[in-house]
Formats: structure tokens, sequence, C-alpha cells
């Protein structure tokens, strides 16, 4: 396969990957039980929202879903493509879902689906993110500021990763995890200014 037959295969892909992150779990299983995430709980269409509105359970499955719709399209092209094709998929899976079409570009917060595409190209990566999210949550007891610290968490191993400090992540894969980072903090920059209030406070 020549060049730019390649570049082309991973621009449809790309546009592909953007769509799949654009169908919205959240809000689908939200409208087969009869809610509209939207008008209810925060009014965002993602795991913690579906599973406060319509139970633990239902919010799980979103989880998995939203996981999965990353981890299995990122994971698929790593092995037939290869690093750099996957981390242009991963990155517009995740962008799709923040900035989905299907709910005019007001889609979910992104964690869900960054930690999907992550597990699939560094998963020690994903792993230490969850880890440190699972490690956070009981002490400021709301998702969303531990979801705030564990990308804060990703964003110093891109860095870290693209400077050549950290041996296990390269350096494109760093920057692609700085940038999948910054994406995930901008989405969730009301939580951001919340906790830094309560810092300085």
């Amino acid at each position: 396969m020549g060049y730019p037959v390649l570049v082309l295969w991973v621009a449809v892909l790309a546009v592909l990957a953007f769509l799949l992150g654009g169908v919205n779990p959240a809000t689908l299983v939200a409208r087969a039980r009869g809610a509209d995430l939207r008008a209810s709980g925060s009014g965002n269409p993602g795991a913690t929202n579906a599973g406060r509105v319509l139970g633990r359970k239902w919010g799980a499955l979103v989880l998995v879903l939203d996981v999965a719709k990353a981890y299995v399209p990122t994971w698929l092209v790593l092995s037939a493509i290869g690093t750099a094709a996957a981390l242009v998929v991963g990155l517009a899976v995740v962008l799709g879902h923040v900035f989905s079409p299907f709910l005019r570009g007001r889609g979910g917060k992104g964690v869900a689906c960054a930690i999907g595409a992550i597990l699939a190209v560094e998963p020690v990566v994903g792993l230490a993110a969850l880890a440190v999210f699972a490690a956070v949550l009981p002490l400021v007891r709301v998702v969303g500021e531990a979801s705030v610290v564990a990308t804060s968490v990703l964003l110093v191993l891109g860095v870290l990763g693209a400077v050549g400090v950290l041996p296990v992540v390269g350096t494109w894969t760093g920057l692609w995890l700085v940038v999948v980072a910054l994406v995930v903090l901008w989405r969730h920059r009301r939580n951001v200014r919340r906790w830094w209030g309560r810092l300085r406070g």
C-alpha cells in the first residue's frame, strides 16, 4: 500500500471513528428508558449522569459501551495498520464523543472514551489513570473532580513521554496523550474551576 493510499485510508477511518464517537450510548439508553438526560440530573449525556438518573446498572452499561466504542476501533487499527493510525483514530473517537454531530456538538465529557483509546494504545498508562481515579474518588467524593485528577496525571505522563523522560511512552504517543488529556480537561473546565477554588479557599 502506497503512502498516499495509506493516508487516504487513515483519513476515512478517522471520519468513521468521529461518527462512531458521536453515537452517544447514554442518550440512546436513556431514550429507551423513557428519559431525557439533557433535562435530568447534571444534563450531561454520560455514564455518571445516566447512573444518577437511570440507576447504577444502566450507568455501568453506558460506561462499558463508552470505553468499548473507543477501545475496539483503536485496537483494530493498531493491529491492522500501526500506532500512528491508531492514535489518529483514537483521538477522532474522543472528539466525536465530546463534539457529537448527532447532539449538535454537545456530547459527553470524554473520560470513558479517552480511557478506552488509551487502554488500546498504552494499556499500562490507561490502568495507571484508572488506579489514580479509584484512589482519589473516595477522597473527593465527586466523579468529575476525580476525573480531573486522573486526567491531569495523564497529561503529566504525556508530557514526560513527549520529552523522552518516560521510556515506556514514545514521543508521538506522549504528544497524543497530552492532546487527549487537554480535550477532556477542557470539557471538565467547570470542575477544574470548582476544584481550584476549593484548593485556594
